[in-house]
């Protein structure tokens, strides 16, 4: 019995250490979401309006002698790159799976067309034990997103358009809704289609060099923003997951320090009467 009680009491102490990594994750993540949720707050109001000049850009096209910019229309390419924008850690619940599992379903719906370009380890990873080759990675780069990471991946989407490596670009992502609701999406990011309405501009002096400018600076905007919506939803559900792990935690110290004390008494019942036992053994001898 004695054995039982330190082997409930060892349970006890290792997830009374789970319990205190788990909280302390929990309020990590709790501080990382306020931060991004600020951060969000001020990048959808700025890629709203961008979008909206952006709009009034290409109403212009087909005016005078100005084309439709190369952007902007099929290069011909049967092929299509999907970018999943995934975790570099785990401990995140639902949201690596999430994203894995919509990319690959994508490419499957693809058939030989599809073309993967990993965001973050866990994207690298899920794809490379499905065996299927990365055309583009981006592991451990935006932990903490910044403009500087979002114009490196532009431009590569860009080359990659440019060159007819893919003709349309699939962008998979998490928008965060709330800290309890997250939605993954999958948009279409080339060719560039603008779904927005924007104001009448007058453009000057040349409206190719301004959509040469601001297309992929669009481009660059958007990834930024996605970005920032699904480094914020990967923190509101790892805090989500840490909160219940704790709880759980809690839970299942109730339920061990029940075993223990129960377990505690049976142990001091029987040695109890192991001694009264001996005691009336030598009375009668």
């Amino acid at each position: 019995m004695a054995i039982g009680v330190r082997a409930i009491k060892g349970r006890i102490g290792n997830i009374e250490n789970i319990r205190q990594i788990t909280r302390a994750m929990n309020a990590i993540a709790m501080t990382k979401v306020t931060r991004m949720k600020r951060r969000l707050g001020v990048a959808r109001p700025y890629i709203a309006a961008l979008e909206a000049f952006l709009a009034a850009l290409l109403a212009q096209i087909g005016e005078g002698t100005t084309g439709p910019h190369p952007l902007t229309i099929t290069n011909g390419s049967p092929y299509v790159g999907i970018l999943v924008l995934n975790a570099d850690r785990g401990l995140c619940g639902r949201f690596k799976g999430d994203l894995n599992r919509k990319g690959y379903d994508l490419l499957k719906e693809l058939d030989e067309r599809g073309r993967i370009l990993a965001g973050g380890e866990k994207a690298r990873a899920y794809f490379a034990r499905q065996r299927v080759e990365v055309l583009k990675g981006y592991v451990r780069v935006y932990e903490d997103p910044t403009t500087a990471i979002a114009h490196r991946m532009a431009s590569d989407l860009i080359s990659l358009y440019s060159e007819g490596m893919v003709g349309r670009v699939v962008l998979v992502y998490m928008r965060f809704i709330s800290d309890l609701a997250q939605l993954v999406i999958a948009e279409e990011i080339l060719p560039v289609r603008v779904k927005a309405k924007g104001p009448e501009a007058l453009v000057e002096p040349d409206l190719k060099d301004m959509l040469d400018f601001t297309l992929p600076l669009y481009l660059q905007g958007k990834l930024f923003s996605t970005l920032l919506e699904t480094k914020t939803s990967e923190h509101a559900i790892r805090r989500q997951a840490m909160k219940n792990a704790t709880d759980n935690a809690d839970e299942l110290l109730k339920i061990l320090t029940r075993s223990y004390n129960k377990a505690r008494q049976q142990s001091i019942t029987r040695e109890i009467a192991d001694i009264m036992g001996g005691a009336e053994a030598l009375r009668e001898s």
